[in-house]
């Protein structure tokens, strides 16, 4: 018999089958790749996403709304993708739908759901129709305008009008018509609302054989050796402090405590300061050389939920040498005085991110296509930079909803997204950046260098296709800049060297080369000759980018 309400443990045991459907289908919503090279990231980004609002249902709230809530706010900073911040606005949106609520009717769930897609529209600039959006919008509308008698079966019918609205995402997008695919987006919510139905009918996830691993504990983390702090060491890098607090009506006005008290404090003892609150929790993180004083201070407005202090100096003695900055790895030594700004750039390459440090960043991400950094990657790489603003280079076009939600969530200072959307953009953006200047006339520099630039890739072709004037196959090689393809060839190199023929330099004077881990090296040296041959003007580079599913990044300054 379908329940007529649902509470907040019904809700966990949805979103936990919701997860289990959607990572069954993971690599079929993957697959529905609409340019035909390795980017088949949206049902992880969707599945990695949703886990971060996965509780177990024997520890969730009894109360429907502060579940949802909870699940929302670790889906949010969970988000990588822009299929992955969608779908994380898209439930906190319904979060805000269900608040205050202890159960939910059909009624109740059917308005939550038309906030949820009010707030994922909202979170995009230009919200194009044919995605995921037009798939939540066109499903909640048509199960608003029929009658149910249960949440169960109002989700059957959201599932039912979403299949519906992701067979017709083609004619209104060429790009999907054209590659003979569906929205991936729309498959991955259809396959999460399916999953919470089932939930619903009685369906246990392990029966479906989806959940295989799912929800194992995460892994250990890295072992530490203790023995490289010994009794002879000095604490040189001070300790990595973490707490999450209860305020308490006890100690404080909880509803008017006011945050800044706590930052305006943690900013005497340490840097790389974190410091929000969620309700009644108070998040804070800190480097700090004395701990203590920071656990004393917080008992005078609450009692501690989760408390986390490492020792800095045996996080960098323990560091990999290839490590790169931007991950809790990579600690920094207290200094006291911030700089004016700092830069935090993403980069699939450990090459390229060593050029982007030289060039001046301060956090490198590792990150890009097929590997897209949460929300969370970015706020960590916000907190280890101690600067008075923070600029942000995102260099892929589905990363940057991710940038942008970790820019609105950090309140510690200014963080500017400037839309780069591939590693030459962020590269000549630094390269013209110029302290000496106004921040607002930097970014205008750099922001005009990017729009000059172009960047062309050489990637593997996964799939039979057509693009303009070209016949595709499975294992070529295409070389394109955007998505307009300018070569095609059984081999990389001919590629490469095809693409760069096809490049129009004007008089652009720079080019970099920026070779892929798998390159070989005689391919690298007889391509940077072949351009130099071809453009006598241009001076011509190459530098080891160790990207993965790039061959080669040809830029041009």
């Amino acid at each position: 018999m379908s329940l007529s309400t649902i509470n907040g443990t019904d809700f966990a045991v949805m979103l936990r089958a919701g997860a289990a459907n959607l990572k069954k289908h993971e690599d079929e919503v993957n697959d529905l790749n609409v340019f035909p090279i390795p980017d088949g990231d949206t049902g992880s980004n969707m599945l990695l996403t949703l886990l971060g609002g996965v509780d177990d249902p024997d520890k969730a709230k009894q109360e429907v709304g502060a579940e949802a809530k909870t699940a929302a706010d670790g889906m949010v900073m969970c988000a990588r993708g822009n299929s992955g911040v969608i779908l994380s606005q898209f439930f906190s949106g319904l979060a805000e739908g269900l608040a205050d609520l202890e159960q939910a009717d059909r009624d109740n769930l059917a308005r939550a759901f038309h906030a949820g897609v009010r707030k994922a529209y909202s979170a995009v600039m230009n919200p194009v129709e044919g995605t995921v959006l037009t798939v939540a919008r066109e499903s909640a509308e048509f199960a608003g305008d029929n009658t149910n008698d249960s949440p169960e079966s109002y989700l059957s019918d959201v599932a039912s009008a979403a299949r519906k609205s992701l067979a017709r995402t083609p004619d209104l997008l060429t790009v999907l018509r054209d590659a003979g695919v569906v929205d991936s987006g729309g498959a991955g919510f259809i396959y999460i609302i399916e999953g919470m139905k089932n939930a619903l009918s009685g369906v246990n996830v392990e029966d479906t054989g989806a959940d295989e691993g799912l929800f194992a504990s995460a892994p250990a983390a890295k072992e530490v050796d203790y023995d490289r702090f010994t009794s002879d060491s000095e604490l040189e890098y001070g300790y990595c402090t973490e707490v999450l607090v209860r305020l308490q009506n006890s100690k404080c006005s909880v509803d008017n405590f006011d945050v800044d008290v706590v930052r305006n404090y943690l900013q005497t003892i340490g840097d790389s300061i974190v410091a929000f609150r969620n309700g009644s929790a108070l998040k804070i993180h800190v480097h700090t050389m004395t701990p203590d004083r920071v656990l004393a201070f917080c008992r005078n407005y609450g009692e501690f939920l989760t408390v986390k202090i490492e020792n800095m100096s045996l996080q960098h003695s323990n560091l990999d040498p290839g490590t790169a900055a931007g991950s809790d790895e990579s600690p920094k030594k207290i200094v006291t005085k911030a700089k004016p700004f700092g830069i935090v750039c993403v980069a699939p390459g450990e090459g390229l991110a060593r050029s982007f440090r030289e060039l001046g960043a301060d956090q490198v991400i590792a990150g890009g296509q097929t590997m897209n950094p949460s929300t969370r990657d970015f706020i960590d790489a916000f907190s280890a930079i101690n600067a008075g603003r923070i600029i942000v280079f995102p260099n892929n076009s589905n990363i940057l909803l991710a940038a942008k939600q970790a820019a609105g969530l950090y309140s510690e200072v200014p963080v500017t997204v400037i839309e780069s959307t591939t590693v030459g953009e962020c590269h000549a953006a630094l390269s013209m950046m110029n302290p000496l200047l106004s921040f607002d006339e930097m970014v205008e520099n750099m922001r005009m260098a990017m729009a000059d630039t172009v960047t062309a890739s050489v990637s593997k072709c996964v799939r039979d296709t057509r693009i303009g004037e070209f016949e595709l196959c499975s294992g070529q090689y295409i070389g394109f800049v955007g998505k307009d393809v300018l070569s095609v060839a059984d081999n990389s190199f001919s590629a490469a060297v095809a693409l760069s023929d096809a490049l129009d330099f004007g008089e652009r004077e720079v080019c970099i080369v920026f070779s892929g881990k798998d390159a070989a090296d005689n391919d690298v040296s007889a391509l940077v000759e072949h351009i130099r041959s071809s453009h006598p003007f241009a001076e011509v580079f190459s530098v080891p980018g160790g990207q993965d599913v790039f061959e080669y990044i040809i830029v041009l300054e």
